[in-house]
């Protein structure tokens, strides 16, 4: 049988390639207590907001992990919108995608309810008279955090004992000025840079080994 090319890191995987969401959730480098008298609230609208790539489906799915009989739904870019039932907990992810009337609808079945969104839906949540409180994601984010979170990704692909690839302090700060908050775009370029190094055989150059 054919070694994966990433054997020579000691992984199994490229580490940077795409997670299944139970494995996002494991991952996820989130603090969820903070949020945790929000989610029994049936008052409340919890709202994570942020541009593509800043981490709102990793701080949904933790959230989901913590909670365990809410309602997931992803609603996708194309195609046809998943029905939506009155259930609570419910958690909805890319809820600027829902019509004005069916987020109106959702908004009147009330709390506990937690939304991941591009867009500020504070208005229209308090319209529904449901209070509101607002996470911006990008706000929870920093060098030290890029680096856990980078890290734990690398240690999910681990082969066996020995080595592995390490993202330093100093190469999380760099990726940071190069791409901000943008952590999909730091993962993504990661993947491409592990998938060069690896068909060539090449050492790791730019992170530390442990």
């Amino acid at each position: 049988m054919l070694k994966s090319p990433f054997h020579i890191y000691n992984l199994f995987r490229n580490p940077f390639g795409e997670l299944s969401r139970e494995e996002r959730a494991e991952l996820a480098v989130v603090d969820v207590s903070q949020w945790q008298s929000y989610f029994h609230d049936d008052q409340t609208a919890l709202q994570f907001m942020g541009h593509c790539g800043r981490g709102k489906t990793t701080h949904l799915l933790a959230i989901r992990r913590d909670l365990p009989n809410a309602e997931y739904i992803y609603l996708p870019e194309d195609g046809p919108l998943p029905a939506i039932s009155n259930r609570r907990p419910m958690i909805i992810d890319e809820a600027q995608r829902l019509s004005f009337w069916k987020l109106r609808r959702v908004l009147r079945a009330g709390g506990p309810l937690i939304i991941g969104t591009h867009v500020d839906l504070s208005k229209a949540i308090r319209q529904a008279g449901l209070n509101v409180v607002t996470f911006d994601v990008a706000t929870d984010s920093s060098s030290e955090q890029l680096q856990e979170i980078l890290n734990r990704r690398i240690e999910a692909s681990r082969l066996g004992n020995g080595t592995v690839p390490r993202i330093s302090s100093e190469h999380a700060v760099r990726l940071r000025d190069v791409f901000g908050s943008d952590v999909r775009a730091i993962e993504n370029s990661l993947y491409e840079q592990f998938q060069h190094h690896a068909l060539e055989q090449r050492s790791w150059p730019i992170a530390d080994s442990q």
